[in-house]
């Protein structure tokens, strides 16, 4: 009996993952099209050609493919199952002796596997693509706005960091950041300005900075002095990756990269949410396909046998939209309440869980 249990498990694992597959082909598909006409009005300006916008799109898909897949496994776990049940293939197997939990470990199996499969591409292939096809984008300019206003600010330690805008020099492997109309504001521990360092440049190669044309202002109790630099080493621990970091998504940097941008917020006391909303999401990523995939399972042994594809499509995709919904209002309750954004990721895929077997034991 326990060969068979598992001999079935294995035949409902192989049907729900063709399904899966099938769904997610579909969906990733539609969201490629879709991304591919959105960049046509960039097409011909600057040399943006029609197969930088197919090549820069075609980057996106592993990335596309990860946000996709709670919906897809909702979605493809309810017709795998819904064509079985309306073969009454289901109900063969239970007058066997199959019992549900080796159905439900069969029907669970494809969402387990491909979750952690795509945890690993994500922080693989997933992140490196998505910075290329950023880099893509913006490759005809070969600069970059540090931010729309002020430029890019940044803390280390005592210092207050400031740059108007950069660019990236150089080629191939001899590649280095150069920042224009940087300040350096260094703050004494009882809140006095102690100096302002204005530089034109500043040069980030072989792992050390370097100003050029500095004018350094030191404030003393009774004088202000000005001093003229050509050049002048600055050491500091912001590195050209943190500076990337505070202008890139932080969906978009490996959760090594969010560590260490945590680490280095926290260390100066600034404001790491951000980051640490993006760090935490990715840990509850595989439990969030879990424990969706248990919720909408019960409804494959009962209502689903009498829908059929239609009730199976409409209930995976009522139930994946609300776990995207309530996912964003509890992490943005918890960015306006303070609260550990933890709880807000684990708030989103339990509340589905409740209503959906809320809703089946009401109808039992």
């Amino acid at each position: 009996m326990i060969r068979i249990g598992r001999e079935m498990s294995v035949y409902l694992a192989k049907s729900v993952l063709a399904a899966t597959l099938v769904v997610w082909l579909v969906l990733l598909g539609f969201d490629l099209i879709t991304a591919f006409y959105n960049s046509f009005s960039d097409i011909g300006k600057n040399g943006f050609t029609l197969n930088y916008a197919l090549l820069s799109t075609l980057l996106t898909a592993p990335r596309r493919a990860y946000d996709l897949f709670p919906i897809v496994a909702i979605i493809g776990l309810l017709m795998g199952l819904g064509q079985l049940a309306s073969k009454s293939e289901l109900i063969a197997m239970a007058s066997v002796g199959v019992s549900r939990l080796h159905i439900a470990l069969g029907a669970l199996l494809p969402a387990l596997l491909l979750s952690g499969l795509m945890i690993i591409s994500n922080e693989s292939i997933g992140i490196a693509s998505e910075k290329q096809a950023q880099t893509m984008n913006t490759y005809r300019s070969n600069k970059f706005t540090l931010a729309r206003f002020s430029g890019v600010w940044a803390k280390d330690g005592d210092w207050y960091f400031n740059a108007r805008s950069g660019s990236a020099k150089g080629s191939g492997d001899d590649t280095w950041l150069e920042l224009v109309d940087v300040k350096l504001y260094q703050i004494a521990k009882d809140g006095g300005l102690t100096s302002i360092t204005h530089a034109k440049t500043a040069i980030n190669k072989g792992e050390s900075w370097r100003l050029r044309n500095v004018q350094r202002t030191l404030f003393k109790p009774e004088s202000v002095q000005i001093k003229q630099y050509d050049e002048m080493p600055w050491k500091t621990q912001i590195t050209n990756e943190s500076l990337e970091a505070t202008l890139s998504n932080p969906r978009n940097l490996s959760l090594g990269e969010l560590r260490s941008n945590i680490d280095y917020l926290e260390r100066n006391q600034l404001d790491a949410r951000v980051f640490t909303t993006a760090y935490w999401g990715r840990w509850f990523y595989p439990l969030k396909v879990l424990v969706l995939c248990l919720a909408v399972l019960p409804f494959a042994f009962g209502s689903l046998r009498s829908g059929g594809f239609g009730k199976s499509l409409f209930i995976g995709i009522v139930v994946g939209i609300s776990a995207v919904l309530l996912e964003r209002l509890f992490v943005n309750l918890s960015e306006v309440y303070r609260f550990d954004v933890r709880i807000a990721y684990l708030l989103a895929p339990v509340a589905v869980f409740s209503l959906c077997w809320g809703y089946l034991a009401k109808r039992i």
